[in-house]
């Protein structure tokens, strides 16, 4: 049986990092979607103040309506763990799957400043007291990738619209009523709100989870054992 894979990237990225998990499952006969958000990657032209959470759902939602997809496997990693919450909301009858890879999982009301640390918190208020449309990307390194891709993602990733980390999201329980639910917890990263979020799929019978023994960007680091666990989640 053929699937189809929705995976969107999170905070600083583009489409480009899951060129090799995406190319596994299109070997295989599957369909796979990596869009890139209004802003970052190839659209970093795009940058703008006016760029909310509402917008990156938006750009998913739409994929998912131009392309006429049914029965999607929809993936997001980190930040996008809000985006996919909120795409959903809008989508959720055409939704197999959805996977939060070492990602938020926001409850009603959230937005990501509210679930980050001090760090990025600080490059928030940094880019409001500049003006600035974006907040600056983290180092590779402080995620945790491994060193010889370090200087490839660092070369790729751009500033992130800073309305999409103070944009509150709304969500009114599709996430929950979808079947097949997966949090996979990339353990080379240190961050408390994704252990809670891992330790709180553990404890749902409705949810399954997965350890995987890398950095934050695991479709970088392992896109092998991602793949194997995306097709599973189709499964």
């Amino acid at each position: 049986m053929a699937y189809t894979f929705v995976l969107v990237h999170g905070a600083w990225h583009g489409g480009w990092c899951w060129y090799r998990v995406a190319e596994r499952p299109r070997r295989g006969g599957h369909a796979g979607f990596t869009p890139t958000l209004t802003g970052l990657g190839e659209r970093s032209h795009l940058l703008s103040a006016d760029i909310g959470l509402e917008t990156h759902i938006a750009d998913v939602v739409n994929v998912i309506k131009w392309e006429r997809l049914n029965d999607v496997v929809l993936c997001g990693h980190s930040y996008a763990g809000f985006v996919i919450s909120g795409v959903a909301e809008q989508t959720a009858a055409t939704i197999r799957s959805i996977v939060f890879l070492d990602a938020f999982v926001p409850g009603d009301g959230d937005s990501i400043q509210d679930l980050v640390g001090d760090a990025i918190r600080e490059g928030v208020r940094n880019a409001a007291e500049r003006r600035s449309a974006g907040v600056q990307p983290r180092s590779a390194a402080t995620f945790g990738v491994n060193e010889a891709d370090r200087a490839w993602v660092d070369s790729l990733c751009v500033p992130q619209p800073i309305q999409t980390f103070t944009s509150p999201i709304a969500l009114k329980g599709a996430r929950e009523r979808i079947a097949r639910k997966v949090y996979i917890r990339a353990r080379g990263y240190i961050n408390h709100t994704f252990d809670r979020a891992f330790a709180a799929a553990q404890s749902d019978p409705t949810w399954r989870s997965y350890q995987l023994p890398c950095g934050h960007d695991a479709m970088v680091d392992m896109p092998d054992r991602v793949t194997e666990l995306l097709l599973q989640a189709a499964a």
